[in-house]
């Protein structure tokens, strides 16, 4: 780690993960009454699974410095909103943004930002709907506003975004041409695949209802 590494900024680092990883259980709990309230309502479940991560500190490090940003605790803390990060995976893209409203409609949870890549997706094919906000975690002498990042996603678009960072790691961010290409074309089909089966379900459930409707 390549912060001022003192006394006294050790313990203020141990502080930053000890809010952070509280911000990550706040959200993660959060998600997961939401997810079983909808299933006690709706006797359905629109969260698959949940992911949690707390950037490392070399990670932080090089986004500062590719920022322009001295490696400071104050930096790290104003300018890098994914230290703390949550990935939500879901069925179907209609999911998305019933989750992603759900949790704007926590009294608790402020909405900083939105950036949607499903509506307009990366030039590498990337899709996923992200949302910066800011949870208060309760220390013993005072209240923390943190932020969280928290990304929503399909199956299938989560396979293909752990797939283009394995080769974009492989080739630290220089992969061929045509390599790129075949990524933004399998983006496609991943595309159409989630619209697909949007539409069978859609029509499930609405053979579903009539079924109930007629008995």
């Amino acid at each position: 780690m390549e912060f001022r590494v003192n006394e006294e900024t050790v313990d203020s680092w141990k502080e930053v993960q000890l809010v952070y990883n509280s911000a990550l259980k706040e959200i993660g709990t959060k998600l997961e009454i939401l997810n079983d309230e909808f299933q006690h309502v709706h006797r359905y479940n629109p969260i698959e699974h949940i992911k949690a991560r707390l950037k490392t500190p070399e990670s932080i490090v090089k986004k500062l410095k590719k920022n322009g940003y001295e490696s400071t605790i104050n930096n790290m803390i104003e300018h890098v909103n994914d230290i703390a990060g949550i990935r939500v995976i879901c069925s179907f893209t209609s999911d998305i943004y019933r989750i992603a409203d759900m949790i704007a409609n926590q009294n608790d949870i402020k909405v900083l930002s939105v950036k949607d890549y499903i509506v307009s997706p990366k030039a590498s094919g990337y899709k996923s709907y992200h949302m910066l906000v800011s949870v208060p975690i309760f220390l013993s002498d005072r209240i923390v506003d943190t932020k969280v990042e928290i990304q929503i996603r399909t199956v299938a678009m989560d396979f293909w975004a752990s797939l283009e960072h394995k080769i974009n790691y492989k080739f630290e961010g220089n992969a061929p041409i045509h390599i790129k290409e075949e990524l933004v074309e399998c983006a496609r089909m991943v595309s159409e695949l989630d619209n697909k089966m949007l539409s069978l379900n859609e029509e499930v459930l609405k053979l579903s209802e009539e079924q109930n409707g007629v008995r």
